[in-house]
């Protein structure tokens, strides 16, 4: 009798757990496919020739990926290959540099005490919910009146100071560089570039590939700072450089193809990079959980 009852109590008990497993996974598919639909899309109609991508909508893919691929890399003699470039370089020097000014920022904030050290904090956290594009405008004129507006430096300079990455690096800091570690280096005579250099950053390795991708996707996917900053069309980024396709593309329809084509080309460097970089967080995880 008693084993009878124990078997029947064991479905009341787990019940809950599986509901409870459902609902999350199901929000999870349902964010997924809100996420994933558009660029779905935007991969399929890139496989589209103009009359497949005017006369019908549909997830099958078309006959014109090739010739879309060629028609976009020789559009204005190589154009899209600037934009491309152009790219690369905020994106990739700007997120490196905002990297290292946050994980500096984040760890003087962490480990260091210092007058008006909570006053700074809250200022960076006031910067977190400040959004970007309320500060372009001001950004402009300043650069306008130092003389930098439509350079390179335009676009860079604003991107160094990311409050968020500055945020994430103070609190991967103060929890994955031990206080201890730092005083006993000190105390055997490092000084404090060296324990910054030689101790703390490879503990923060982690979090600073996250802040870097993070920086990376939002100065590739940025379009109202340089659409501001720049009027050289060759100095262009994707963002503005496709934007520019769409804004023709109403007196040339093929214009519409090319843009889609070139989105869906713009995709495939964020993709390699996320794939590229997980292996540090998988590293990370790991490590935890020897140390644990």
């Amino acid at each position: 009798m008693t084993t009878t009852t124990a078997s029947r109590a064991v479905p009341t008990r787990t019940a809950p757990r599986t509901r409870g497993r459902v609902v999350p996974t199901v929000a999870l598919i349902l964010g997924a496919l809100y996420c994933l639909v558009p660029v779905a899309w935007v991969v399929v109609a890139s496989t589209k020739t103009s009359s497949e991508l005017f006369t019908s909508f549909t997830f099958l893919p078309g006959t014109g990926l090739w010739e879309n691929l060629q028609d976009l890399f020789a559009y204005g003699d190589g154009q899209y290959l600037r934009w491309a470039l152009n790219s690369l370089v905020f994106a990739g020097v700007g997120a490196l540099a905002s990297t290292l000014v946050s994980t500096m920022a984040g760890y003087a904030l962490a480990k260091y005490d210092f007058p008006g050290r909570q006053v700074a904090f809250y200022a960076i956290l006031g910067g977190v919910l400040l959004p970007g594009i309320v500060l372009a405008v001001p950004q402009y004129l300043l650069m306008a009146k130092i003389g930098l507006a439509g350079s390179y430096w335009s676009v860079l300079l604003p991107c160094l100071i990311s409050p968020f990455g500055i945020f994430l690096a103070r609190v991967f800091a103060a929890s994955a560089v031990p206080s201890d570690t730092i005083e006993a280096a000190r105390i055997d005579g490092a000084h404090d570039a060296r324990v910054f250099t030689s101790i703390a950053l490879p503990m923060m390795v982690p979090g600073m590939v996250t802040v870097f991708l993070l920086q990376f996707v939002g100065i590739w996917n940025n379009f109202l700072l340089p659409f501001i900053m720049l009027s050289d069309e060759s100095k262009y980024p994707l963002t503005v450089g496709l934007y520019t396709l769409l804004s023709k593309g109403s007196g040339t329809p093929s214009l519409y193809s090319l843009a889609i084509v070139g989105a869906a080309v713009a995709i495939v460097p964020l993709v390699a990079m996320i794939l590229f970089l997980q292996r540090y967080w998988r590293l990370d995880l790991i490590s935890g959980g020897l140390k644990g």
